[in-house]
């Protein structure tokens, strides 16, 4: 960096400095995960892992790093599609520094030891030979090499606190995303450009998670997620009608002598589903009723409850597993616990994948008519929920190759609870930014064609940019 400062590089140069490589395999919600080259640093925002891929193709394309060595690689949030291989990608690059706020981090190591025992179950039962990409072992040894940042607070990739106009230094600084708890989006200042990668965002506040507070100016390079961009928001939508809306279909359930399924991601809308149920018996829209969640969302919310009155929220005081006081389900009672009336399960996973509680359970309710499943979150459309959704009342339905298909007889109905912001909040928060450049990742072909469509339209003065997987480009 300082030869290219004493030959003049610097300033208006650094437009000739940004590189940037999207490493996931193919344009879609995967493995997350981006190279970025600024000011003569390396960095990596985010290595996850893919949902619905196994062994070498669950990872984003690392092989595009091979000669490169990274001086940092900072993690948006914990959910598995961001976080999910990050050992693997430390593994690699031993010396790169490894940045994430307080509350990701907690959660990080949580669910990355979770997922160890996932792929070795996996090993034995599909014979994935690769599998476990990395050992609990090496999962400990990673989180002891994390460096938690508080929001708010810049610094730089030696983690040391930023001071301002800092010559030839790259900064970093997270920003609550409202995503999630500890989701943040990444502002990286370098010679006199700023770039900002959102990571999944939500503007709007949510039952537990208060919106993002994300810059409202200032931004020359804007890397935003595109997930809802193919699913507009109905007509005159609140989320106080659609939590009434939830409250009515739960009280209609149990009049029909049925139980509702409600498959969910273990973090972030495990969490949010129980403060709604909190919400609704304290306003009297429902009665006591027993509700289930499973062991990891057990550990999640444990998390959600320890950093209640420290971090940005609604319902600070709030402890859900006093509040709501969950029955837990795991791997062994599923098998001992039959669909009965009056219940709700709110079961990970969020997309039914097969072996998960939720399709397990699925498979109970699944030809009955008394009982209910409710979506109140996104599911690729070929995962089981995917399917379900999309279905009709009679049509068979395989949840699980190993398991004989079941007609589609229980009722389902859908919600808009998503933890991803609306399309149309993308659109107002990139049109008040009116960056330069707009790269737009984290979604679907038909939501990345939508949001880019629009996005030209509206902002004629910027470049909107679908970046090709592995292909290095200048920003």
């Amino acid at each position: 960096m300082k030869l290219l400062l004493a030959l003049g590089w610097g300033g208006n140069h650094f437009f000739n400095l940004l590189k940037f490589t999207n490493l996931t395999r193919r344009t879609e919600i995967g493995a997350n995960s981006y190279y970025l080259e600024a000011a003569g640093q390396r960095l990596v925002l985010d290595c996850g892992m893919h949902p619905k891929e196994e062994g070498e193709e669950a990872l984003p394309n690392l092989r595009v790093l091979d000669g490169r060595l990274l001086d940092a690689i900072v993690i948006s949030h914990s959910h598995l599609d961001h976080i999910g291989t990050l050992p693997v990608l430390m593994r690699r690059q031993p010396d790169a520094s490894i940045f994430m706020t307080e509350a990701t981090a907690e959660i990080g190591s949580a669910l990355l030891h979770n997922s160890v025992s996932v792929m070795m179950r996996q090993r034995e039962e599909i014979g994935v030979s690769i599998y476990p990409l990395f050992t609990h072992k090496e999962t400990n040894q990673a989180t002891e090499l994390w460096r938690r940042c508080p929001m708010g607070q810049p610094f730089t990739l030696k983690g040391e606190r930023a001071r301002p106009h800092e010559e030839g230094s790259v900064t970093i600084e997270f920003v609550d995303a409202g995503h999630v708890l500890g989701a943040a989006g990444v502002i990286l200042r370098a010679e006199g450009r700023t770039v900002f990668y959102t990571g999944d965002v939500n503007f709007d506040d949510q039952t537990i998670t208060r919106g993002a507070t994300f810059p409202e100016s200032g931004i020359d390079v804007l890397i935003i997620e595109t997930t809802r961009g193919d699913n507009p928001l109905p007509e005159g939508f609140t989320r106080a009608a659609e939590e009434r809306r939830l409250a009515d279909a739960i009280n209609s359930a149990f009049a029909r002598g049925g139980c509702v399924l409600i498959p969910v991601f273990a973090l972030g809308k495990t969490q949010e589903v129980l403060a709604m149920i909190y919400n609704f018996r304290r306003e009297k829209l429902l009665g006591e009723f027993p509700v289930y969640i499973g062991g990891l969302s057990t550990k999640m919310t444990e998390i959600y409850d320890r950093r209640a009155m420290t971090t940005r929220r609604l319902l600070p005081r709030l402890q859900l597993l006093e509040e709501v006081a969950p029955f837990i389900l795991n791997g062994k009672t599923i098998n001992e616990s039959p669909a009965r009336a009056g219940r709700v399960y709110a079961l990970s996973s969020g997309m039914m994948t097969p072996k998960t509680l939720s399709n397990i359970f699925a498979r109970r309710v699944i030809d009955d008519p008394k009982h209910s499943i409710f979506f109140v979150g996104y599911a690729d459309p070929a995962s089981p929920a995917g399917v379900i959704k999309t279905a009709n009342a009679g049509d068979l339905v395989s949840l699980d190759p190993d398991e004989p298909a079941q007609p589609l007889r229980c009722q389902v109905e859908q919600f808009q609870f998503s933890a991803h912001a609306s399309r149309e909040s993308i659109v107002r928060y990139v049109k008040q930014l009116a960056p330069k450049k707009i790269v737009l990742v984290h979604g679907d072909v038909p939501a990345v064609e939508w949001t880019r469509t629009q996005l030209a339209v509206e902002l004629p003065g910027s470049e909107v940019i679908v970046p090709i997987p592995g292909v290095e480009m200048e920003l």
